[in-house]
């Protein structure tokens, strides 16, 4: 993926404000990502949850896509979180012990999406899973993850290893690769 303002990037990060990440997703639209306190909406649309259960990564199966961490629209009279837990319980049945808000990021012209790392309590088998086939857990992320086919468009741009590194930085998960 092309980073087309790293070099700003690097020139902010250096005089202490604020980073934002600027790409091109897997469909050519133009990202920007950032790490800071909702920087482009305080009600944004949707909702993505990076998760861990026991060690592992907590995505679900979408028919469609493929494999992805949960996610979806946030709900008339919902708040973002409560959309994170409710998502996050409708596609892979997993219970949230503690749900930490990374960042947020913009698909232009107007699509908000909160990020959020959920450590996952238990997980309980549902007998559906609305629109996806349910839970995968995974040991590690494959290193190819932008070429590998199992995987949905959601994980092969700039948000999601940005997002792991945040993660790490933060040390909220543990110190395996992520």
């Amino acid at each position: 993926m092309n980073i087309l303002s790293y070099n700003e990037k690097e020139r902010q990060a250096g005089a202490g404000l604020e980073i934002m990440y600027t790409f091109y997703d897997y469909y050519g639209n133009r990202v920007r990502l950032s790490f800071t306190d909702h920087p482009f909406s305080v009600h944004p649309g949707h909702v993505w949850i990076i998760c861990r259960y026991h060690g592992q990564w907590l995505l679900t199966d979408h028919p469609r896509r493929g494999l992805e961490f949960p996610g979806g629209k946030v709900e008339s009279g919902e708040t973002p979180e409560q959309a994170a837990i409710r998502e996050v319980k409708e596609e892979t049945g997993g219970l949230i012990r503690s749900l930490t808000y990374i960042g947020q990021y913009k698909v232009e012209p107007d699509m908000v999406k909160n990020i959020y790392f959920a450590e996952i309590a238990a997980m309980v088998k549902q007998s559906s899973y609305l629109e996806t086939n349910g839970p995968v857990l995974l040991p590690a992320l494959p290193e190819n993850i932008r070429t590998d086919e199992r995987f949905s468009f959601m994980m092969k741009d700039e948000v999601l290893p940005r997002a792991l590194e945040e993660i790490k930085r933060r040390s909220l998960s543990c110190h395996e690769r992520l």
